[in-house]
């Protein structure tokens, strides 16, 4: 199977280590517009030495430029764009479509990746990045192995196969932003989804991880995925240490090579491991998402604890070290961790500062073996190397095509001349480069003193390395487009999005709990909401109806191509992200009304222009979720359209539930509705029974996200 093993580098340190393990592609981030500002992440000077690195290594490094950009911030990004392409990136990963259609109209040089934020989980996704100038799509995590078959014919895609999961979908997180005021959107998530939540429903009432994902691993899926063209395995862990980077794509080589993997697939789970894996939505899974009772690494069972009157002993056919670390759990649960105390009989001795009971599983989490397994990875390039050093003649030296010649001539040695041990043992020394040299010498009667000798050697490996990294032209900054984000307002409209008809709303959403049974009613503007994530199964369903509204209200891309197909009108909504006026400006030529991000704050929204729509009231919708926070169990389900999710602060957070192609999904609401200060073309959501009986809050309407 051919495919790109696609691996993070959260640091330096993280994409040598990545690289040397045999990943074909990095992707890492600037210290600006990066979707992991928690990460090390790059400047332009350490950008530009590890492209060189990973060349060398006939490797590619990949940007990511993936976080919203609000409006004051446009002239930076495309700065910060220009300056990643002229250090060497092969690609720029952007989650702003509108965005990075104006980057490729502008420099269409530079080679456009849609970042899974930007939730493409359909062909109509796909072709709208493809006709925008993007040369691959990072699919959504939920995508279905048959929407990934679409939308390979369409565009190249890149598939998540390896890391945690974000329990919402991609994009449309509005969580830590509103709840914490730290955007995910912009790089700066929380993750309040990892916190503990109870659930008012039967058997759910106890504090658990009622939304946090065990990781994701798909090595046994690699033939679907080949079959259904993906082009390249993602490996997700940008805020992982170098050794779970180094141990994910030795995992994945040694499938790929056909090798037997379970040595390191032991290693990989050692080195990061959250709820013993999934397999995700795309193979159609139905439970076992949630890790509820474990957030954290669990890493590799290793056997359980048994009581003896030296101690805590482990049986087990796992050897530890000094230095290797253990989680114990009881009924899943974690009670502490414990250390490894002395080898015995058929296992190990435990100490820990918690009392352990017999029974409870031992996991290795920090594995010595593993990590200098991980650690000790090398991947050179091998280049012939062949030298002449003769007296009366200029040293000379050629590798790869590339040839150098000193600037003096040799001298002849009176007592000791050069020899071919002297000059291989010099030349094996690479500076640091890549390269796995075989040298070869032909040398007679020369003398070169030490200094001399160690300085030919710096001056010919930089010239081979520049011959060696592939040319790029540097790209000039050029000035963008002056852009007309919207003129005066013609008149003030309502929409609302709810179940039922608003009669006080100029323009109604409909929102059905069930969309199999969709209400085709009312006198109003009748609009058909769209949720986030949306399938060929999906458009089956609402066909039929479709034309029966005046048009579509559509969280995601997608609705663009999708309102075209069926010939009708398309109000882009707040899952459109819209923060900028270049976005604002390309929407207005391909919706007939649209809605800015309910993230930003009304003086950010005040250069955008009059036309867009406020999100001004109603419950804020933070979260969508596509899997059953309930496993599924659907024979056991009280089936009740809203319950409620309590944090550990006593704060109530509605969870909604609908129903699409038979399945239940569900949103999950903030624990404040919104009264935001009105005027204009005004937004509600009051599609939440619940949602909208909360306390209000004036949202975002000051500080915007930050």
């Amino acid at each position: 199977m051919d495919f790109e093993i696609l691996a993070p580098a959260g640091s330096a340190e993280c994409a040598r280590a990545s690289l040397d393990a045999g990943a074909d592609a990095i992707y890492l981030g600037l210290k600006e517009f990066s979707a992991r500002q928690s990460a090390e992440n790059f400047d332009v000077d350490s950008l530009k030495n590890i492209c060189e690195y990973a060349h060398l290594l006939g490797a590619k490094v990949y940007v990511c430029l993936n976080t919203l950009v609000k409006d004051g911030e446009t002239d930076c990004f495309f700065s910060s764009a220009v300056r990643a392409w002229n250090a060497g990136a092969d690609a720029l990963l952007i989650q702003d479509i509108f965005l990075g259609k104006l980057l490729k109209e502008i420099y269409p040089e530079i080679v456009l990746h849609l970042s899974t934020q930007g939730g493409c989980c359909n062909e109509y996704g796909a072709r709208l990045a493809r006709e925008y100038g993007f040369s691959r799509v990072v699919l959504a995590r939920e995508t279905p192995i048959g929407e990934i078959g679409k939308i390979s014919k369409i565009i190249e895609t890149e598939a998540f196969v390896q890391g945690a999961l974000c329990s919402c979908f991609s994009g449309q997180c509005y969580f830590s932003s509103f709840a914490g005021n730290n955007s995910g959107n912009r790089g700066r998530c929380k993750q309040p989804c990892r916190k503990l939540y109870s659930i008012d429903r039967a058997g759910f009432e106890e504090p658990a991880y009622a939304l946090s994902l065990s990781d994701l691993s798909l090595g046994r899926k690699l033939n679907k995925l080949h079959a259904a063209g993906v082009t390249s395995l993602k490996i997700e862990g940008r805020l992982r240490r170098p050794e779970y980077a180094a141990s994910a794509v030795a995992y994945y080589k040694a499938l790929l090579a056909g090798r037997d993997a379970e040595k390191e697939y032991r290693f990989l789970k050692r080195a990061f491991n959250r709820g013993n894996y999934t397999e995700g939505l795309a193979f159609g899974q139905k439970n076992g998402f949630l890790s509820r009772n474990v957030q954290g690494h669990i890493g590799e069972d290793v056997g359980e604890v048994s009581l003896t009157e030296r101690g805590y002993f482990c049986k087990s056919g796992f050897t530890p070290e000094r230095g290797d670390a253990f989680k114990i759990l009881r009924c899943g649960r974690e009670v502490g961790g414990a250390v490894f105390s002395e080898l015995g009989k058929n296992g190990f001795y435990l100490s820990s500062n918690v009392r352990l009971f017999g029974g409870d599983r031992v996991c290795v989490t920090t594995s010595k073996a593993a990590c200098d397994f991980a650690l000790d990875l090398s991947r050179l390039r091998p280049v012939k190397v062949e030298l002449v050093f003769e007296a009366g003649k200029k040293p000379y030296a050629e590798a790869a095509g590339f040839s150098f010649e000193g600037d003096e001539l040799l001298e002849s040695a009176k007592n000791s001349p050069l020899t071919e041990e002297e000059i291989c043992a010099c030349f094996e020394k690479t500076d640091a480069l890549p390269l796995a040299p075989a040298v070869s010498v032909r040398t007679q009667g020369a003398f070169l003193p030490k200094s001399k000798l160690n300085a030919f050697r710096r001056s010919f490996y930089e010239g081979l390395k520049k011959f060696l990294l592939p040319a790029r032209a540097q790209l000039c900054e050029r000035a963008l487009p002056q852009t007309d984000p919207g003129g005066g307002l013609a008149a003030r409209k309502r929409a609302v999005i709810a179940e039922t008809p608003d009669e006080n709303a100029d323009i109604f959403i409909c929102k059905p709990c069930e969309y199999a049974h969709i209400p085709v009613r009312g006198k109003q503007e009748r609009f058909l909401y769209l949720p986030p994530y949306f399938t060929s199964e999906d458009e089956k369903i609402i066909a039929p109806l479709i034309n029966s509204f005046d048009g579509i209200y559509c969280e995601g891309y997608y609705g663009v191509p999708l309102a075209k197909k069926y010939g009708i009108k398309l109000f882009a909504g707040t899952g459109f992200n819209l923060t900028n006026r270049y976005a604002v400006s390309e929407v207005r030529k391909i919706a007939d009304y649209y809605a800015l991000s309910k993230e930003i704050s009304a003086r950010e929204g005040e250069p955008l222009g009059k036309e867009g729509f406020r999100f001004v009231g109603g419950g804020i919708k933070v979260m969508d979720l596509i899997y059953c926070p309930f496993s599924q169990d659907c024979k056991r389900c009280d089936v009740r359209k809203e319950y409620t999710l309590k944090d550990e602060e006593g704060r109530k957070f509605p969870l909604r539930r609908y129903r699409f192609s038979g399945t239940c999904r569900f949103e999950v609401y903030n624990c404040a509705a919104l009264s935001a200060e009105k005027g204009g073309n005004a937004l509600y959501d009051f599609s939440c029974a619940q949602a909208n009986s909360m306390p209000t809050t004036k949202g975002r309407s000051e500080r915007g996200m930050q």
